[in-house]
């Protein structure tokens, strides 16, 4: 096994901390492209830890001999279980929080694809049950002023994430 799934998740899982890191920097900036490069910031974040998400998924399929080349979602990697007759310990701690919409992992998934949605008006009223990351992302936010609360929001999906891989994989290490 060539581990190369694991090395990019730890590669995404280091960039997400980085810029994380510069995102804290740019608030405190007094550059005329603040705004843009906090922007620039948390959608560089939720991109690295989207795409950590996802190598950690081919980093299991790659772990049980699966094509991991193959999987880019949660669906895709319990089809090849399904379709070996294997069970995974990892794959029923992932559905159980991809079936929770107010964990951290559907929280970061929503404000990733969040990224992708466009808008030219500015919402009335956040809505609570959305994450500030995902608030933010939409232009909800334009005057930063909860930007706290999406650092903080970042940090805790790195460290849960962090600490996810971490234990998976000492897990899929007794095999």
């Amino acid at each position: 096994m060539s581990d190369v799934y694991l090395i990019r998740t730890n590669q995404k899982l280091n960039f997400a901390r980085l810029h994380l890191d510069a995102l804290k920097s740019a608030h405190e900036s007094t550059s005329w492209s603040k705004h843009a490069l906090i922007e620039s910031y948390q959608e560089s974040i939720l991109f690295h830890l989207s795409a950590a998400y996802v190598a950690f998924l081919r980093e299991i399929a790659e772990r049980y001999s699966f094509d991991a080349a193959s999987v880019n979602t949660l669906e895709d990697l319990c089809r090849c279980f399904e379709q070996s007759g294997q069970e995974s310990p990892e794959v029923s701690e992932l559905e159980s929080l991809q079936s929770r919409e107010q964990s951290w992992l559907c929280q970061l998934q929503a404000a990733y694809e969040a990224c992708w949605q466009a808008t030219d008006h500015r919402s009335e009223r956040a809505d609570p049950t959305k994450s500030h990351s995902e608030i933010q992302v939409m232009q909800i936010n334009p005057d930063h002023a909860e930007d706290p609360e999406v650092m903080a929001e970042y940090q805790t999906w790195l460290s849960s994430l962090r600490d996810m891989v971490e234990r998976q994989r000492s897990g899929m290490q007794e095999w």
